[in-house]
């Protein structure tokens, strides 16, 4: 191949090298049709980069080209994990009902089968909690999960889960891949033979439907109490969790919810949640007027892979992740026994846990954002019952054990269920728990701001300036304190991320961090507060102190 890397003639020989060897006729129409059209810019988006496979497996928008989510690249990735797990290997694979999602998972199972593993496909299109569950459950020597989360509907990924394979370490099977593994399997893509030249094979095995029920059963390991009069509203958000969460409900013992008509089923448009994820400002109004309609009790929602949950109390309000996450960990810690117990927590999180875990005589860990860190925070001779991030994620354990090394929207959602049902009994709501524990532990109030760019380059810069000229105040508080994670902090992986703590008329922290899976800086912001008088008044003051630390963050953004 000859010219400069970039340059419009190369990037056409790439797309039409591409062309003759892509097996779909999708995306070979979709880049005949560029080609023909001279789109040079459309070109050099999809050929002038191409999709890094991280921890965090790929995600990217579906299309043409090694920038895309497409059969070919799946195909790739595929052969790389198979090489990397090992001829004979067993691989679980699950799907979500996204575009594309069950035509990758075939893919993957028949690249797989082709070099020799054991190809295992989950029985349709199901939550990625039921994947990370049969990876343990079959012994698999690793799991894909074809799925892009809460991502638009444009958009697709393709997460590896540890199993047997590897250098994998006792109690990681089920749990998200960690290096050196992603290195691994990214050579080995990088060693794989065009698509149009990997060997495929048909002798892949579906799992029973089995595999599902057995995960249902397992939550019953969950701490889970006596009460179950509860009235629940419901949202799938037109992705997978229904059908598994209405027969987990089910099973064990509650009403099934009420689940709002216009997001029951999976759509990969999302037609009523463009942005599927319930952190999103509007995506719960339509399940919070139904929860009001129907007479609920609670409001609970699940992103379309139902690995996260999302909480509200109808005619009031959602909690954000941070105050469902206190209130877990209390309701857990309070139903599991045994000096071995711990939890965890991420470093963008509240700094309320590790206050819970100390009045609970148990250790609360610090990890790095993602699930894949926090499920492995735990010291040799430690049971973590409980873990979560601000991201609505959390991994919950009994006296048992955990049935799933990942984040779990499912169980969480049981365990939601019974604390709010629990406080239903006592007349009381999960807002009335929140007060409870800001008078027992101070207030904790978070929020979340963030710079959306298309230009990593300028989110890069503003880290850079901050890291050579750091703020002496934000938001009226005196910054008295500063951690770079970048080199490793107290044993964590170094990763891009500062923190400031602030000290004034609160306390508080500011948190930035360059996201993982979105082109966005983002800043987690936390006032602390005693409550000394009405908490209601407390919260007011902790809004205006956030208020401004929002101002303070957004000049930092653009000073950048």
């Amino acid at each position: 191949m000859t010219g400069r890397a970039g340059d419009p003639g190369e990037l056409r020989e790439r797309a039409r090298d591409w062309l003759r060897r892509d097996p779909d006729p999708q995306t070979r129409a979709e880049l005949a049709a560029l080609l023909e059209a001279g789109d040079d810019a459309a070109l050099a988006d999809r050929f002038g980069a191409r999709l890094e496979f991280g921890t965090a497996g790929l995600r990217g928008e579906l299309g043409a080209g090694p920038n895309r989510m497409n059969r070919a690249t799946v195909a790739r990735a595929a052969a790389g994990v198979a090489a990397w797990a090992g001829p004979g290997a067993g691989v679980v694979i699950g799907y979500d009902a996204r575009h594309r999602s069950a035509d990758f998972a075939r893919d993957t199972a028949e690249v797989l089968a082709g070099a020799g593993c054991r190809a295992l496909l989950l029985p349709g299109a199901l939550p990625t909690p039921v994947l990370a569950y049969a990876v343990r459950r079959t012994g698999a020597a690793a799991g894909v999960m074809v799925t892009a989360s809460h991502n638009p509907a444009r958009d697709s990924g393709y997460k590896v889960y540890q199993g047997t394979a590897g250098d994998a370490g006792p109690g990681e099977a089920g749990a998200q891949i960690v290096p050196p593994a992603d290195a691994g399997i990214s050579a080995a893509i990088d060693a794989a033979p065009p698509v149009d030249l990997i060997p495929r094979g048909d002798d892949w095995t579906v799992l029973p439907a089995g595999v599902v029920e057995d995960y249902i059963a397992a939550l019953g390991g969950l701490p889970l109490g006596e009460e179950r009069e509860l009235r629940t509203a419901y949202t799938p958000l037109h992705g997978v969790g229904g059908g598994v969460l209405a027969q987990a409900f089910a099973a064990h013992g509650f009403a099934p919810p009420l689940t709002v008509p216009e997001q029951a089923e999976p759509d990969p448009d999302f037609p009523t949640a463009p942005f599927p994820n319930p952190e999103e400002p509007g995506v719960m109004d339509l399940a919070m007027r139904y929860a009001e309609r129907t007479g609920a009790d609670l409001v609970i929602a699940n992103d379309p892979d139902a690995d996260r949950l999302a909480v509200g109390v109808p005619g009031r309000r959602m909690l954000t992740g941070d105050e469902l996450g206190g209130l877990l960990a209390e309701y857990v810690l309070r139903r599991t026994s045994g000096p071995d117990r711990s939890v965890a927590t991420t470093i963008v999180s509240a700094g309320l846990l590790p206050k819970i875990a100390a009045a609970h005589g148990v250790r609360c860990a610090e990890a790095l954002t993602g699930f894949k860190w926090l499920v492995r925070a735990v010291r040799p001779g430690e049971r973590q019952v409980f873990c979560y991030e601000e991201a609505l994620g959390y991994c919950l354990g009994g006296d048992g054990g955990r049935p799933v090394l990942d984040k779990d929207g499912i169980g969480a959602a049981l365990v939601a269920a019974a604390l709010a049902a629990e406080a239903r009994r006592d007349g009381r709501t999960l807002l009335d728990l929140l007060d409870d524990q800001a008078r027992s532990y101070g207030l904790h109030a978070t929020a979340q701001s963030s710079l959306r760019t298309r230009d990593s380059g300028q989110i890069a810069g503003v880290m850079r300036r901050l890291r050579a000229e750091p703020p002496r105040s934000l938001g009226g508080m005196a910054v008295d304190g500063a951690e770079d994670f970048a080199p490793g902090l107290r044993g964590l992986p170094p990763t891009d991320a500062l923190r400031y703590r602030l000290a004034g008329p609160a306390r508080g922290r500011l948190t930035l961090r360059p996201s993982g899976t979105e082109p966005k800086l983002k800043a987690y912001l936390e006032v602390v507060l005693p409550v000394t008088g009405e908490v209601g008044e407390a919260r007011e003051r902790a809004e205006e102190h956030l208020a401004e630390l929002k101002g303070a963050v957004a000049e930092l953004f653009r000073a950048g």
